[in-house]
């Protein structure tokens, strides 16, 4: 029995650096260290795109996840992205999680399966041997819907019956799909927690899961556990006011160009809130264009998020 309950919000904080690139570990203690005081926030994930993950190397990424454990003292779980593109890679950065201290691990697809596809039975065979090998527990990954690398329905449903998977992170982006979708997986998978990942999408998406897993908890976590709060109590209202009030973030954050940009957006906000002193990030994610700092700013003060400390 996997004893982790992510139902509430789940942040996937960035990585910060020092201006010259290397790991900021005290801007890690800060952030790690303020998301696991607040009530409702259940665990952290590291190393995912918002964490700049694949940007890193193994001793790097092993190192943030020491970090980040050591930032929440004990209190929360700290689940680590596991991205490794071979399963045996995979397998193998699972074990150096583990070791590092990790809870459970947020598994990605093969990228090679973003432009190809994936073989039927691929992807259930991926988590097997992960758990098998590592003993990490697994969250579920689905992509969005416009990638190759999306689970069908059947393939979801055979991942989430497999030992060692607790828990998805949904991001399939594709409302149709979403609605249809989500209360077959419910029905057959009671015991699974579903989380949320759609970012821009939350408003649509509360009402049906157990919690959010978000690069988004970063930045606004006191409001999105409002929001999750309101959609586990059906109190739509509720729900739209914490949207509505979010929304001047959520466009100058994530409806960007690309969603990698997102990542750098983020850092802006943490500047913002007083988390982080400056936005650097790793190759091949570039500096925003000029006025974006400026326009976040601006709307993590029209949405009344306050500095922190």
């Amino acid at each position: 029995m996997i004893n982790i309950d992510l139902r509430g919000l789940t942040p996937a904080p960035v990585t910060p650096f020092n201006r010259d690139g290397s790991i900021d570990f005290d801007a890690i203690q800060r952030l790690g260290s303020w998301l696991g005081s607040i009530d409702g926030v259940k665990g952290l994930v590291v190393l995912g795109h918002a964490g700049e993950g694949t940007f890193l190397t193994q001793d790097e990424q092993a190192a943030v996840i020491r970090a980040f454990v050591k930032s929440v003292d004990g209190k929360l779980p700290i689940i680590a992205g596991i991205t490794g593109e071979g399963t045996e890679v995979a397998a193998l950065e699972a074990k150096r999680a583990v070791a590092a201290g990790a809870s459970a691990g947020l598994l990605y697809p093969s990228h090679g399966w973003l432009r190809f596809g994936y073989q039927d039975g691929a992807p259930q065979d991926r988590y097997r041997v992960v758990y098998e090998e590592s003993g990490l527990p697994l969250i579920l990954f689905q992509y969005p819907d416009v990638t190759k690398a999306t689970y069908n329905l059947k393939t979801l449903l055979d991942i989430s019956a497999q030992p060692g998977v607790f828990a998805m992170k949904n991001g399939v982006r594709n409302m149709r799909r979403w609605d249809t979708e989500i209360p077959v997986i419910r029905r057959e998978r009671p015991d699974l927690q579903i989380l949320t990942c759609h970012d821009e999408y939350l408003l649509h998406t509360a009402f049906d899961v157990d919690g959010f897993l978000v690069g988004y908890g970063n930045i606004a976590p006191e409001a999105l556990i409002e929001m999750i709060n309101a959609g586990k109590a059906g109190d739509y209202k509720k729900a739209r006011a914490v949207h509505d009030r979010l929304l001047p973030v959520t466009k100058s954050v994530y409806h960007r160009g690309s969603h990698m940009e997102g990542t750098v957006a983020l850092k802006h906000a943490l500047v913002a809130r007083g988390i982080l002193e400056h936005a650097t990030v790793r190759s091949p994610l570039l500096p925003l264009e000029q006025g974006a700092e400026e326009e976040i700013h601006a709307a993590i003060r029209a949405s009344e998020l306050p500095r922190v400390g």
